[in-house]
């Protein structure tokens, strides 16, 4: 699985044909439908392969045990997701999405599986008082650091650093 998820990783979804996939875990086509049913199967396990890695990376940043208030969770996060090192994970998960958005089979599933997963990761670090629509908020985070991560992928590093600097903004504007 690693393999396949290194392969995701280092190419995105432009080279991911049953062959290619089977290249990359250096096994024949066959072998690999062995293991899995299908090609979007072997994607499925891929891809949850990437958002563990995805989540131990942002877990050193951001341990587990710990909340943060959401504005300080957004700017921490985003932080950390527009480093050097992040920007495979990212680029490939706007590729999941794009591709979802087109109603590609399987991105769909694979995008609303691992947008839960990461819910439930951006949830256990907030910091909110009682009664808080946690699932919201925890979506808002998340629309946020991906919205930072956009800014990365199309303009640039200054560009996403004065847009999470800009954040504190809508912070100070409330009341």
């Amino acid at each position: 699985m690693t393999l396949l998820a290194a392969h995701l990783l280092q190419t995105g979804l432009a080279q991911t044909s049953l062959r290619q996939l089977a290249a990359a875990a250096g096994i024949s086509d066959r072998m690999l439908l062995y293991y899995f049913a299908d090609k979007a199967e072997a994607l499925a396990a891929a891809m949850a392969r990437v958002a563990e890695e995805l989540a131990g990376v942002l877990s050193t940043a951001l341990p587990e045990g710990r909340r943060w208030p959401p504005a300080e969770l957004v700017q921490l996060a985003g932080a950390s997701t527009t480093q050097p090192e992040m920007r495979r994970f990212m680029r490939l998960w706007v590729e999941v999405v794009a591709a979802a958005a087109r109603g590609e089979r399987p991105f769909g599933e694979i995008a609303e599986q691992i947008m839960a997963g990461f819910r439930q990761w951006v949830d256990a670090r907030l910091q909110l008082p009682a009664g808080a629509d946690r699932a919201a908020v925890a979506s808002a985070v998340i629309a946020v650091i991906d919205g930072l991560a956009l800014v990365d992928i199309c303009i640039g590093k200054e560009a996403t650093a004065r847009a999470a600097k800009a954040l504190s903004f809508f912070q100070a504007q409330k009341g």
